[in-house]
């Protein structure tokens, strides 16, 4: 019987920092990885989860999302002086590199790794991976937004190829989109990856044109990339679960997933100053909730990028019920199921409205739908 929920943590991934000065750069600390842990722990809940040890990754297992030629230069790194690290940094986006955070890499590449094995062989129910770096801006051959080697796309790759996973879906709830998860799977269809992000019209980053609804992925992957952008701030609770309830758990229960990823970004929770989202906490967990009736409960979170310390005291203290309109998300469910209705019989019949009897309740009225629905 599967007993338990993991967790997955090393301080050894807080040692690597800015060693220079970048204002692009400054609010990946450490304390990002250490306020997240210290959360579960002063809760009770890591004391509650089975702890399981951290390794390296291996070439072979980095190299199942990453090319040759980029392995080889960042193994170069832990050798570089200051100024070559500099110099190599400048090769790509909105990243730094120090001389331990190769190691960091492996380590947050292996913790995943890990997570998926126990997962997979029924040691444990589910899990978190709390790593760093992030990973899911990091491409085949490049480094981007604080993400060096990308542990979710490793990870599903590794599910398929060790686990003999035959489809995976992974959900990507940070504020950012995962261009990276989405490019190494866009015409796979045994991976469905699903992202609601910060957009803007194309005005907040990484300002890609293939973040946008249309971009469904092509050849046999096309509809196995679904995209939610939001074109505005202050997306809320009710926001997250319309999207959840009218784009991603129709097409997820007919995908069946043998697998679920969580890119769990906590940047899209209230308070974060780079998100300007308004979802308080305890939506998270309901979320998590909806997405552990798919895949007979195998769900494996993996940290992206975590709040910042008065970020999530902000969060908390925000967490009471507020009376939350849908409005702001109508534009985007209806964007994401309008292109998608070709691919997913079940888009193809229901239809949206701002007459729909989601876009009229409060917080209380809605939650108690919410479980009657469950």
């Amino acid at each position: 019987m599967k007993m338990g929920t993991a967790l997955i943590y090393d301080e050894e991934m807080t040692k690597y920092k800015l060693l220079w000065v970048d204002p692009v750069c400054k609010i990946e600390v450490p304390e990002r990885l250490i306020v997240s842990y210290e959360a579960l722990v002063k809760s009770g809940l890591a004391d509650r989860c089975v702890s399981i040890p951290v390794r390296e990754a291996t070439d072979a297992e980095i190299l199942l999302a990453h090319s040759e030629e980029y392995l080889e230069a960042v193994k170069k790194t832990p050798f570089m002086h200051l100024e070559e690290l500099m110099t190599f940094t400048q090769k790509y986006g909105d990243v730094y590199f120090h001389p331990n955070i190769y190691h960091c890499a492996k380590l947050a590449v292996g913790a995943t790794l890990q997570l998926v094995d126990n997962v997979m062989t029924g040691k444990v129910r589910n899990g978190m991976a709390l790593v760093r770096p992030p990973g899911h801006h990091s491409q085949s051959s490049a480094a981007n937004g604080f993400c060096v080697f990308n542990n979710v796309a490793i990870a599903a790759q590794y599910a398929k190829k060790h686990h003999k996973a035959k489809r995976v879906l992974i959900v990507d709830w940070d504020v950012h989109h995962g261009q990276g998860v989405q490019y190494c799977f866009e015409d796979d269809p045994s991976v469905l990856y699903f992202s609601w992000h910060r957009y803007e019209h194309q005005s907040f980053w990484p300002n890609l044109k293939e973040s946008d609804f249309d971009s469904v992925g092509s050849g046999k992957g096309a509809g196995f990339n679904v995209n939610v952008p939001w074109n505005k701030v202050g997306m809320g609770n009710s926001d997250y679960l319309a999207v959840f309830f009218h784009v991603l758990l129709p097409v997820a229960y007919e995908f069946s997933p043998d697998l679920v990823f969580i890119c769990a970004g906590f940047d899209s929770a209230i308070g974060d100053p780079e998100g300007h989202m308004s979802a308080t906490p305890d939506i998270f967990a309901h979320l998590t909730h909806l997405l552990m009736n798919l895949a007979d409960g195998k769900v494996c979170a993996v940290l992206e990028v975590s709040a910042r310390s008065s970020s999530l005291a902000h969060a908390n203290v925000s967490s009471s019920s507020r009376t939350l309109l849908l409005f702001p998300a109508l534009e985007s469910i209806h964007s994401a199921r309008s292109i998608h209705k070709k691919y997913w019989s079940c888009l193809q019949h229901a239809g949206m409205s701002s007459q729909h009897p989601l876009f009229h309740f409060t917080p209380t009225s809605f939650r108690d739908r919410l479980y009657m629905s469950i």
